[in-house]
């Protein structure tokens, strides 16, 4: 019996109980059963005694012990009992209980998968870094979280699609080119430029691709070298990304909204300040185009058009955020750096100017990693770059600890400890336990100990009940991760889980042992192994890290 089961066979008793009682009505979330803190309350508990006798009028404790009797008639449940002012602790029969191995092991991959936010269209951009330079450990810990978060969202029900905003207008191109025509002609990286060695290499390639470069007028040369080197650096970034175990649905050019329509001679961003004033919002002062953001909570009003005719970067962002608009998407997710903090504002004043809820759209704001022993690029020379960290620590490690944490606490990581292979290292303890339920499998195998046997109602040993438990646990807390984009939740209860299933393996044998014959039990047990591999290897899925079979 999973723990939705239940809560669904709750409210259909608690329901008929209201039946007869008018202007009280309930929902399946006021019957939904939580683990007790002690397990020698029971397997579930409910509080929908405390939560309902108030409005009925009655005794909290005597209404829950009129549900005790409707509750025990519940197939698969052994026992109720009251507790103090009227919690419902409940516990199931070793068969009930046991049957969530079998339920797992069925599922397979898709267990865990809910709809919770099912129905629900969300576009979530983020890492969004600048193509001029490769990704550092500021974006490493971006790209880390919003692919988890993309995936348990998707695991509720969510449509989700993943966005990488290119920065690829703006004059920060221009100094880019010029740093990269600078390298091709064996000159100083200019005032303000972009250094270092990849710069160079950039420089070498563009040289190579066009080897007339040099000969061509200034603006040519320029426009070549940043067009070229635009390319290979955003080439660059997506292969890191694509080694992170990081995947973008959508990579959107800032270009495209500067670019006038072939028909119609205009912009996004012309047609973006058009809408916004057709709303209302939009005003001349001072010799500039402005939005009134403060009638929506934004700390000043916005320029979109500044009196030499230069489009601002809100103006961009305005566009931007309609062309979500337009695409359909009724949920937008920014992940932003620790100093966007007042971007937050400024975009839901824009989200409610273009007519929108502004709680359709959700800023995650992110907080610094650091992460001792690690070494500046020799390449770019100021920054941590991510293709360092892969080679020095791995995607499974970083992706991992990186996933490990919420977005907004500040990290400070020891790259030797995520090296490590000890049970003080989370990632290696997670996909140890996995890797020792297919070892568990394969050993099963050749003792000829199959699935053939399943009866639940043998899995009574206290480890057992445990790891059932832990088991039943895995879509809520999916769903739970969900619905908080904290996927984190994740990562600390297949820690947790591992930890379950470790002490099953010390306290129960799936092969028989010496000269002992297969019985039941084995079987049964097998499923229990393999529903638990199962899992955490979803739960890895999630993080973006792999379950190794050995090692």
């Amino acid at each position: 019996m999973t723990p939705e089961a239940l809560s669904a066979a709750l409210f259909a008793i608690v329901s008929d109980r209201l039946a007869a009682v008018p202007d009280v009505t309930i929902t399946e979330s006021d019957t939904t059963v939580e683990r007790p803190r002690n397990r020698d309350h029971g397997d579930w508990a409910s509080n929908i005694a405390m939560k309902l006798a108030k409005r009925l009028g009655t005794n909290p404790r005597e209404f829950a012990l009129e549900l005790a009797p409707l509750i025990q008639r519940i197939d698969g449940v052994s026992a109720v009992d009251v507790a103090g002012p009227g919690f419902i602790n409940i516990t199931l029969d070793a068969a009930a209980a046991g049957e969530i191995a079998r339920t797992v092991v069925e599922a397979g991959d898709s267990f865990g998968h809910n709809a919770v936010l099912a129905g629900h269209t969300i576009n979530m951009e983020f890492v969004s870094a600048n193509p001029t330079g490769p990704l550092h450990i500021g974006h490493t810990r971006w790209a880390a979280l919003g692919d988890s978060i993309a995936r348990v969202l998707r695991a509720s029900g969510a449509d989700v699609t993943t966005e990488y905003y290119i920065n690829d207008a703006g004059s920060q191109m221009d100094t880019f080119g010029l740093s990269v025509l600078a390298a091709a002609k064996g000159l100083p990286t200019p005032e303000k430029g972009y250094p270092g060695p990849y710069i160079q290499t950039l420089g070498q390639r563009v040289l190579a691709a066009v080897p007339d470069l040099l000969d061509k007028p200034d603006d040519e040369a320029l426009a070549i070298a940043r067009d070229l080197a635009y390319e290979y650096q955003l080439a660059e970034i997506q292969q890191s990304l694509t080694n992170f175990h990081v995947h973008f649905d959508v990579f959107f050019s800032e270009r495209t909204l500067h670019a006038p329509d072939a028909q119609t001679g205009r912009t996004a961003i012309d047609d973006a300040e058009a809408r916004l004033r057709a709303q209302g919002h939009v005003f001349e002062a001072d010799d500039a185009v402005w939005v009134r953001t403060t009638d929506f909570g934004d700390d000043k009003d916005r320029v979109l058009t500044r009196g030499n005719g230069v489009v601002t970067y809100f103006a961009a962002d305005a566009a931007y955020y309609l062309s979500k608009k337009d695409r359909g998407f009724g949920e937008k997710i920014y992940l932003l750096g620790a100093d966007h903090h007042g971007y937050v504002g400024r975009l839901k004043a824009l989200a409610a100017a273009a007519g929108d809820d502004p709680d359709t759209l959700t800023a995650l704001i992110g907080q610094l990693v650091n992460l001792n022993g690690a070494k500046l690029s020799k390449r770019a020379g100021n920054i941590i770059e991510l293709d360092d960290l892969l080679d020095w620590l791995g995607a499974d490690a970083l992706r991992y600890w990186l996933g490990r944490y919420p977005a907004d606490s500040p990290l400070s990581l020891d790259g030797e400890k995520l090296r490590s292979r000890t049970n003080d290292n989370p990632v290696f303890y997670v996909q140890y336990a996995h890797a020792r339920t297919r070892s568990v499998a394969r050993n099963a195998a050749d003792a000829g100990v199959t699935h053939a046997d399943f009866e639940p109602a043998l899995l009574v040993h206290p480890t057992e009940t445990a790891l059932l438990g832990a088991l039943q646990e895995f879509p809520r807390v999916v769903a739970h991760a969900a619905e908080l984009r904290e996927p984190h939740r994740v990562a600390r209860y297949l820690e947790e889980l591992a930890g379950y299933y470790h002490r099953w393996y010390d306290a129960c044998r799936v092969l028989p042992f010496g000269d002992e014959e297969l019985a039941p039990i084995h079987g049964t047990r097998l499923w229990l192994n393999d529903a638990t591999g199962q899992v955490i290897r979803n739960g890895l899925e999630l993080l973006g890290v792999s379950a190794p079979d050995r090692m």
